[in-house]
Parts: C-alpha cells; structure tokens; sequence
C-alpha cells in the first residue's frame, strides 16, 4: 500500500532532512507498484526522488540490490544521490528525473529513443561482483525442458520490467528507472521482454519484432531461443492474469504474450 510522506516517522523524515536541507513540499508518485514510499521531495538541494519500504517488509533487500546496481546503469538510470537505512525504513534517495512516461503505441515518437536505450543497456556486463538474479532461475518453471533455460543464459544485465512507467523520457533521451529486479542473462532478453508490451500497446507481433530487430543484441538469439523465451512469457503472464482477474493491464500482457507465443509456434 502507498503511503504518503508525512505517514513517515517524524525521525525518518529529519535522517533525509540531514541529506537534502530543509523539505518544502513532498508529492506522492501515483504510478509504481514496488515501493511503500515513492515520492518527489522539493527541497532546498532542489527535487529529489525517495523511494522506500519498511526494513521488515520481504522484499526490503530490493533496495540494497537497487543501490548496488546503480553505478553500473547509470546514466542510463538516475543517479543515487543516497541510502539511509535508520532500522525502521529503508531509503533510497535518487536524482529527479523530470520526463513522462514512455508511448509504445504504433507510430509514436518514442519508439526509437526506447530501442536506443534497450541497444545502451546490452553493452552493459554483468558486474561479477553483485549478487544478480539468473534469467534462467528466474524462468525455470515455464519451460519445458530444463535445458531450455540453457538458451537463455548469458553475461549481460538486463532489467526486464519495461512497462512505459519505467521507461521516462528526458529531453528527448530514454531513462530507464526501478532497478529493484536486476538480471544476468542473454545480450537480447530486454529486447524480447519490450516485444510483449509492444503487442500490448496496439503492435502486431510481426512489427512488435521489427522495432526489437532494430537492437543489435536481437539478431544474436537462436530462433529456438526466442521461441522458448515467448512460450515463458506466455505462462508466466497467464498466472499473474489468473492472480488478479480484475486488473486490466496485467490481462493485457498476458493477452500480448499469448499472441506472441503464438505467432512463433505458427
């Protein structure tokens, strides 16, 4: 559940206080799904972006995994400016992007500059030196095969959340933000993982491919590899769909990912 700046402990409040100076205004982000706290501070350091969650929340270690990782995707990502972690919250404190959320559908400018930051990010190795996820552990009960998540397998970091929410446009470049879920796998999977919300903005498989193509990284997937790739992302979205019946976005990827699966198999 969301909650709302002043919902925190007065002490909480002032441990940020000591980063940022004085704290004007605080708005509540209204998008995000992974934080307990998400907002814009205004202060006299200028905006800054928290995020955070109780330390005895389950997935608390997201924000240690999320600090790690930013050196390593920044500029790609926004800066971490701070952690403070005062036993009851833990907090992340980041430079403030000032963007929108990026168009998927058909046509939209956006396009291009999402590709361009998908084509960034499959440079990136993964650092030896951070505990990551394995795309193959994370995909290992939608396969069919366990040696199928073999194909998977690789060096690079991916993100692999990329709803339109994560992807903000910046003066006319794609920031790519919530690295709670970082991931070690093939140079193409991020690509992969924009095709089933590419479908969900209103593109037929075949042109949803197109724009992934246009990522270097695409062309370096076997065709058995993307094959099995879509058939997990069209089990794993129909379990989260079957989860939460009633939230309509969550029925449009699993929707898109069967439409994908299917166009492979044909």
């Amino acid at each position: 559940m969301r909650m709302h700046w002043d919902d925190l402990p007065t002490a909480t409040r002032d441990a940020v206080a000591a980063h940022t100076g004085p704290i004007y205004t605080a708005t509540t982000a209204d998008t995000g799904l992974n934080s307990e706290i998400a907002a814009t501070l205004d202060t006299s350091a200028g905006h800054i972006f928290v995020k955070g969650l109780r330390c005895d929340h389950p997935r608390v270690w997201t924000q240690q995994r999320e600090a790690t990782i930013n050196p390593h995707v920044a500029p790609l990502a926004p800066r971490l400016l701070w952690a403070i972690d005062d036993g009851e919250w833990n907090l992340l404190g980041f430079e403030h992007l000032d963007g929108r959320p990026s168009d998927y559908s058909p046509g939209a400018d956006d396009l291009p500059l999402v590709a361009q930051a998908i084509i960034t990010l499959s440079a990136v190795r993964a650092p030896a030196d951070v505990e990551l996820k394995q795309i193959e552990q994370r995909l290992a009960d939608y396969v069919d095969h366990p040696d199928d998540v073999e194909l998977l397998r690789g060096d690079t970091l991916l993100h692999t959340d990329w709803t339109p929410d994560n992807v903000l446009i910046v003066d006319k470049v794609a920031r790519v933000v919530d690295w709670a879920w970082p991931t070690r796998g093939a140079a193409w999977i991020d690509a992969a993982c924009w095709v089933v919300w590419l479908i969900s903005a209103g593109h037929n498989p075949a042109d949803a491919e197109q724009w992934a193509a246009k990522t270097p990284a695409w062309s370096t997937a076997p065709a058995r590899a993307l094959d099995v790739f879509a058939t997990a992302q069209q089990r794993l979205w129909a379990g989260i769909a079957a989860d939460a019946p009633d939230i309509a976005w969550k029925q449009s990827l699993a929707a898109a990912a069967d439409q994908w699966a299917t166009y492979r198999r044909r």
